[in-house]
This record gives C-alpha cells, structure tokens and sequence, in this order.
C-alpha cells in the first residue's frame, strides 16, 4: 500500500511516522485489497487543548473510507483514527463476502 504522508503547521515527526506505519501496515496485513493511504496531521488552536488532529484517508475498492479524530495528543488521535477506519474496513470486507 501506498503511503503519503503530510504534516501542517507542525514539524515531522519520525516517531509519530513509526507509529503511523506499524498501524497500517497491520490494516494492510488484514485488509490486502487496499490500495493507498493520504495521512495529515495538523496543529489547531483549540482552548480546549484539543488541537491535535490526525486525518486519514483510505483508496480501496469501491468508495474511499475516511476518519479523522481531534485530541489533546497525536498518539491518542491516530489511535482513535485508525479505530474508525478497522469498524469500516470491516462493514467493507462483509460486503465483499455476502456478494
């Protein structure tokens, strides 16, 4: 799977790419028909403290699967993100089996 990866308003970070990466590739290892993934992180101002936002898009068959989570940590976030994206993938993967 293709990977690209953004950071706005805020410096890359390679921990936060290794992380990244140890997810997906365990999205792909279950979900091998998927085909590529836009990542962006970004640095809101929020007086909640929770501006820090990992926003994940995902190319597979049929319509392209999203999530996006806004936390007070980019761990939390793309934790929560990737969440989302396994409880599509699987709505996804049910509809290949019952066709």
């Amino acid at each position: 799977m293709e990977v690209q990866i953004q950071y706005l308003k805020m410096k890359t970070s390679e921990s936060l790419n290794q992380i990244l990466m140890k997810k997906l590739d365990g999205l792909e290892h279950k979900y091998n028909w998927l085909i590529k993934a836009n990542v962006l992180f970004k640095m809101e101002n929020d007086k909640a403290g929770e501006g820090k936002i990992c926003e994940i898009e995902l190319s597979a068959p049929g319509p392209r699967l999203f999530a996006k989570s806004r936390t007070d940590d980019f761990e939390k976030s793309l934790a929560e993100t990737i969440e989302e994206l396994q409880r599509q993938l699987e709505k996804r993967q049910g509809k290949f089996v019952s066709h």
